[in-house]
This record gives structure tokens, C-alpha cells and sequence, in this order.
């Protein structure tokens, strides 16, 4: 498969899917009120991440909300790993992401498209 097929298959996943944002852009996180997503934060609808819940996706300030780039996290403490679509965001919210999932126990790789 190449690279582009990759892309494809991911951009086919958003557009047949419906997005959800449960956790607003400045809104504290359930369990751990020191945790404030910077950016809109959500899942795909009727899909399937590794811990069992929708795909989980960060949502830009792009006008368009095409994907942009993916980041793949590790948490130690949880033993957990984990992809997250970006979509629709700028250079500097990409890296704002990635420095969100860079902390703790967290280890993060942002593959941009």
C-alpha cells in the first residue's frame, strides 16, 4: 500500500463518519481538573480505537476540516497506545497537540500529511 492509499483510507473514514465533540475547546477534563484541551476534542462515530471507544479526533481553526496530520501517543502508566486524527489544523496547533500529548507518562509522534 502506499502512502497515498493510507491517506485516502483515513479521508474515506472522516467523510462516511459522523464527528462528535464532547470536550469543547477550554473545557476541563472529567477526572483531572489540572487538564484543559486547548483545542476542540471529539471521536468518530460508529468507529473502533484501540481502547474501544470512536476514534478519537482534534478539531483546528482551518476553515476546511480535512485532515491534516495524525499523532500516535504512548502512556506508560497506562500501558496504552493510541492515534488521533487532526483535522483542520494550522503548523502551530499540530505542535500545540503534540506538546499536549508530551507530558506525564505520555510519549508522542506527530505524522503530518
Amino acid at each position: 500500500m502506499q502512502d497515498g492509499d493510507f491517506w485516502l483510507a483515513v479521508d474515506n473514514l472522516i467523510a462516511s463518519s459522523e464527528l462528535y465533540i464532547d470536550r469543547p475547546r477550554g473545557s476541563v477534563h472529567p477526572r483531572h481538573s489540572d487538564i484543559v484541551y486547548p483545542l476542540d476534542y471529539g471521536y468518530l462515530a460508529r468507529t473502533t480505537a484501540n481502547d474501544g471507544d470512536g476514534i478519537d479526533v482534534w478539531v483546528g481553526s482551518l476553515s476546511q476540516k480535512t485532515l491534516t496530520a495524525v499523532i500516535y501517543t504512548v502512556d506508560l502508566a497506562k500501558r496504552d497506545m493510541e492515534v488521533k486524527l487532526l483535522l483542520g489544523c494550522t503548523a502551530e496547533e499540530m505542535q500545540m497537540i503534540l506538546r499536549y500529548h508530551q507530558r506525564g507518562s505520555q510519549s508522542a509522534m506527530l505524522v503530518q500529511r
